[in-house]
């Protein structure tokens, strides 16, 4: 299945995307929410789970649990302007491999987040601040801050390389 990017432009042009952020300071307007949102999200789940990793003993991973809702919070904002960018220039992101690739670590995060609720998530809560997580915990942990630092190289790279739609074999 190939996406067409005229259509998600179209549609972007018929809601008024497309027009605002081709104005002077649609862009980085958005751009800036996405990167508050990049930041707010490491920062939070981040340092969560730089502290199930054994960083930081003495916090309490209950008290750092408490962080997570915000982290959603900013994992919505990112999602929410990083779609604004696709929409306004659908053939910039959709054929560049290192969009695919910060998608394909988004995807494995989520993945991941579920694993965290499904396997260590209550006992993790339940340690005290000083005690060690479980390995499932900090395997998961590792994954995460991974998946999140490859998200922000990746979404970096994509400004950097801007391939013509042909370029995508896969696509």
């Amino acid at each position: 299945m190939t996406i067409d990017p005229h259509v998600i432009q179209a549609f972007a042009k018929s809601i008024g995307v497309y027009q605002f952020m081709n104005t002077t300071w649609g862009w980085p307007l958005v751009e800036s929410l996405h990167f508050v949102g990049l930041s707010m999200l490491l920062g939070t789940v981040g340092v969560f789970d730089l502290r199930v990793l054994g960083l930081g003993r003495g916090v309490s991973m209950a008290t750092l649990h408490r962080l997570l809702p915000l982290g959603v919070a900013a994992y919505a904002l990112s999602m929410a302007t990083g779609s604004l960018f696709i929409m306004a220039m659908p053939d910039q992101y959709l054929f560049n491999p290192a969009f695919q690739l910060k998608i394909g670590c988004m995807i494995v995060a989520g993945i991941n987040v579920i694993a965290y609720f499904a396997i260590a998530s209550r006992r993790v809560r339940a340690a005290g601040p000083d005690d060690d997580a479980l390995l499932a915990a900090k395997i998961i942990a590792a994954l995460s801050l991974a998946c999140w630092i490859a998200v922000i190289i990746f979404g970096r790279v994509i400004t950097l390389f801007r391939p013509p739609w042909h370029w995508c074999f896969w696509c």
